[in-house]
């Protein structure tokens, strides 16, 4: 019989330490209470000059603007309802970032998931998600990268992948599809942009926790998850956020075409 692994306490919250002072950040799927959500937190709190948060959620993103308005300041938080599988809609957001300098750091958190079998799993249900979890990245980077280099700026892309895209999960086929190619797309692209002096890389969560994913998903699988993390938990969003924020600042200028797991899973 497997022993319980124990659940180990929550480390304290980080604090600021100006690690994207005067940078202007963009971050699709920041609406909610999510990993995005996490990431514009930390980019405010780490000195950025503006953020730009994004979603398809229109009501979320006001809710999310005016929160973060009223706490960091009107000036250093932008927002509007962005649709990653539309182009016109990508290429939007970056203009709304021109507005305060333009881009210098794009943090392309934007996926959908799903649980089907390959065996009733539909192209509708296989191209949604690859659309907006693959596709939806790749337009980000391009027109970011595009955006950065017109605006002759030395810029960063953090890309969010999964565990899923190195481990194999029953009904996660075209999850892991995508966010295996999301980690294809970054170590390419990193190679394409390098000689504009942008870099790219990506992180990999295991399990975050945050109240979409306990709403959807039962007690029972979040507990057999959880056991697979060697602290015995989950993370807490910001904790990927923190992994994000130190690949989108200086301290990781040597670091492009990598895929950092933000993990505890043991072998």
């Amino acid at each position: 019989m497997t022993a319980v692994r124990p659940e180990q306490p929550t480390p304290a919250y980080v604090e600021g330490h100006g690690l994207l002072k005067d940078k202007v950040v963009v971050v699709t799927a920041a609406a909610g209470a999510g990993i995005g959500a996490s990431v514009v937190r930390r980019a405010l709190e780490e000195g950025a000059r503006a953020v730009v948060l994004s979603d398809t959620h229109e009501r979320r993103v006001a809710e999310a603007h005016e929160a973060l308005a009223a706490e960091f300041g009107s000036q250093q938080v932008l927002s509007t309802v962005t649709d990653v599988t539309d182009e016109a809609q990508v290429q939007a957001l970056l203009d709304l970032a021109d507005t305060v300098g333009g881009v210098d750091v794009m943090i392309n958190n934007a996926g959908l998931g799903g649980t089907a079998s390959v065996l009733e799993m539909t192209d509708e249900q296989w191209s949604k998600v690859l659309d907006i979890t693959l596709t939806g990245t790749f337009r980000s980077v391009r027109a970011a990268s595009n955006r950065m280099m017109a605006n002759g700026t030395r810029g960063v892309i953090v890309n969010n992948a999964s565990v899923i895209g190195w481990r194999a999960q029953e009904g996660q086929a075209h999850y892991a599809a995508a966010k295996a190619g999301v980690m294809a797309l970054t170590r390419c692209a990193a190679l394409d942009v390098a000689p504009h002096g942008i870099r790219v890389n990506a992180v990999s969560p295991s399990l975050a926790m945050h109240p979409f994913l306990a709403k959807v998903t039962s007690d029972e699988l979040l507990h057999e998850l959880k056991q697979r993390e060697a602290f015995g938990r989950a993370a807490e969003p910001w904790e990927v956020a923190n992994v994000m924020v130190f690949l989108a600042s200086d301290y990781s200028s040597y670091l492009t075409g990598e895929v950092i797991s933000v993990s505890s899973q043991h072998a």
